[in-house]
Formats: C-alpha cells, structure tokens, sequence
C-alpha cells in the first residue's frame, strides 16, 4: 500500500546530515559542554556550532539564541519570562485569538497570577488587522505576540507592520515562527520582532530542540533556575546530540528553502485546485495569497475532521485536524471558531503540511482515496441528511463553541 505523509507540522523526518552531525555525541562525545576538562570541549564546541547555524538562518547574532527542549518551550519563555521581567511597568499582555496554545495557556495562567490580557480578534482569512492590534495596546501593556504563520491555516501575518506598531508604544514584540521557519525565509532584524520562536522539527531536525531569538538587550526571566546555561536563561544541562542535528538542519535547510518551497507551493495549488473539481462542499480556509508554502486547511462539510483522519489512515494518508497539540481533545479549532465558522463545520477540519519530499504521486493518491471517504462518511452523517432535506445544518449549532474555546478579554 502507497504511504502518504502530509503532516509535517506535527512531526517531520530527520535529514541524514542531521543524524550524522548527533552520532558522535551520542557516544564517544558524551562529555557534559560545561565542564572544564577535554571531555566538556567536543560537546562544547557543538554547541556553539550549532547556535551559529541556527543564528545564520534567521540573520541574528549567535549570542541571541537560546536552546530549550520545544517550541512550546520557547513560547513559554517568551511569553512568561518577558512579562515577569516587565511586571513593573505593566501588567497586560495582547495576543491574538488564533495563537498555538503554548502561548494563549501561558497568558492565561498569568491571568490567574494578576495579569490582565485581550485577544485580538482574526478576519475570515485568520489576518490580524493592524488597527485593531493598535487599538488593543493600553499604557500598561507590557508584551504583544502575534504568530508569524498559523500552524492550522497556513496565514502569514504582515509581522513587520504589526511589530512597527508595538514599537512605536515602546512593547516588545514576540512571534511564533513554528509553522514559518523552513517553509519561508526569516530575518528577525527585518521583521523588527524583539523575541521568535522556533523548533528543530521546522526545519527537518530531531524532537528536542528549539531555538528562541532574543533580541539584544531583550530581559526575560527563567522558568527554569539552577544553573548558568544558556545565558542564564535557561538552566540544566543542554541535550548537545539534539541541538548539533537542529544546527546542521538549519545548515541544510537554509542552503535548500528555495527550491523545497517552490515544490511544496506547487503541490499545494494542485490540491486546492484540483480537490473541489472531484469533491464538492469543500471549503478553503485561510488566505489564499498569504500563505506558507505547503500548506492546504479545508473544512470538508457534513463530516467530522476524526473520521476522515481515520479512513486516510487506512488508505496510508497521514493528515491533521487542527493543531497536534490539541488533536486529543476533539474540541473544534479554536483558530476556526474565532475566524467565524460555525462549530459544527469547524469540526470537519482537514490539515495538510506537505513536505520537501513530497511528489506529485502522492498528490494524485490523496485526490483518489478522499472523496470516495467523504461520499462514505456523509452517508452516516445527520448533517447531510439535514442538508438533503432542505435544512441548515449548522444552524441550531452556529456561534456555538466548547468550554475555553473562545476568550474575550481579561477572561482566564
């Protein structure tokens, strides 16, 4: 049976030069890169390599990167630790509505220590608008961060106006890279962001690893305390193995982005081109022009996103429903809700993150195998028998959402 993978945001495969580059310091060069005898230089020297590569692909200097083990971690950092470091000029932080829940859960918690928050609301497209962003920062605000691409809808973010506005109200500026880094060039100088966030899995490196970029000058406080690692920043010793394979990935990849972006921009189009010609009551969503490269979301309407993901499985397609930290939940998308759609037709969400391997083949697999799916599964729904008869669907359900799906401002 053909295998398909296309969910790449939630895991990708390990380049062969990333694995080489972990090899040695998972065995002769075990030594600890604090410790002062030859056993700590080899490990040390890695580490270090491994913080210019990944410095060099997002155009910062090397001392403004800090290792920790997720890119939730990272969005952890970022958002706590700038906002206790600056608690005595302010206590509300603004986000917008469809951050990853590594930085919304983290807000909410400070919510519960003191701190006040507001969501900036999304367009149907999942766009922050600019106005509104400035129309949301107050004199106490201490911390804006808006996500440079979404992780479920693909939208990138007009991060370097976004980020002139937190300036020019003198506000740090903090942007999840997650779904951006690999898929598009970044420079955080020309993105004007004081803080961004990435993992190595973005760019085809092992779990275990991320990068956060602190702009020079830029306070955070730990959330991890008991040593001098990392600046300070955070403490314990670093997994050397995992952060060499992130350095020599970011290497590989910044040296390949061209060219694996065209391809994966290419397959995209033909699935959101070709799919609505054999499978009707598909629904694009996100923007179609502001888009990383890769990246197809769908609501696929009278079925849920679980079912669907189910009967891929079986035909060897490996797809998402939303975000993968939240796929256990079977809660609909937060990032949906808050861009409008009703919750019923949020729950029948379809995310594809194609990858630098992918071909037209496994294109061609994907537009066989799911509309005879859909055509199986809206056999079995109510909503389509609703549909059949005439009736709305969505309509006893519309504005509908589960517990904490939604927010509203200073809410926790």
């Amino acid at each position: 049976m053909a295998t398909v993978y296309f969910d790449h945001a939630a895991a990708a495969p390990l380049l062969p030069e990333a694995k080489e580059a972990m090899l040695p310091l998972l065995s002769a060069e075990f030594g600890n890169p604090s410790s002062l005898h030859r056993f700590g230089e080899k490990p040390r020297q890695a580490l270090e390599t491994a913080r210019e590569q990944v410095a060099r692909l997002v155009n910062c200097r090397p001392e403004d990167i800090t290792f920790t083990a997720s890119g939730s971690e990272s969005n952890n950092l970022a958002v706590k630790g700038l906002a206790w470091s600056r608690k005595d000029k302010g206590n509300h932080i603004v986000v917008s509505a469809i951050e990853h829940v590594s930085v919304l859960e983290p807000v909410r918690t400070l919510a519960k220590l003191g701190f006040d928050f507001t969501e900036v609301p999304v367009d149907r497209e999942g766009m922050v608008h600019p106005d509104q962003l400035a129309a949301a920062i107050r004199p106490e605000t201490i911390l804006v961060s808006v996500m440079h691409a979404n992780n479920e809808v693909g939208t990138i973010q007009n991060t370097m106006e976004l980020s002139r506005i937190a300036r020019e109200h003198k506000v740090p500026f903090h942007s999840d890279g997650t779904a951006a880094v690999g898929r598009l060039p970044v420079d955080v100088a020309e993105l004007g962001v004081d803080a961004y966030s990435f993992p190595a899995q973005s760019v085809y490196g092992p779990k275990g690893a991320a990068a956060l970029y602190l702009k020079r000058g830029a306070r955070v406080q730990s959330l991890v305390e008991g040593g001098v690692q990392e600046r300070n920043r955070r403490a314990g010793t670093e997994d050397v193995a995992a952060i060499a394979g992130f350095g020599k990935a970011a290497e590989i990849t910044g040296t390949r982005l061209v060219e694996w972006s065209q391809n994966m921009t290419r397959l995209a189009r033909r699935i959101a081109e070709e799919l609505p010609a054999r499978l009707d009551h598909v629904i694009l969503t996100g923007s179609l022009t502001h888009r990383v490269p890769g990246q197809v979301s769908m609501c696929v309407e009278f079925v849920e996103g679980e079912s669907m993901l189910l009967f891929l499985d079986d035909e060897g397609i490996a797809a998402a429903s939303g975000s993968s930290c939240t796929a256990k939940t079977l809660k609909a998308s937060h990032v949906l809700l808050a861009m409008g759609l009703p919750h019923a037709l949020a729950q029948s969400s379809l995310v594809l993150t194609l990858g630098k391997d992918n071909t037209d083949a496994d294109v061609d697999h994907f537009l066989d195998k799911l509309p005879p799916i859909v055509k199986r599964l809206r056999q079995m729904s109510p909503l389509y028998a609703k549909f059949q008869k005439g009736q709305d669907p969505y309509a006893a359900r519309t504005g509908e959402s589960c517990e904490d799906d939604n927010h509203s401002e200073g809410k926790s």
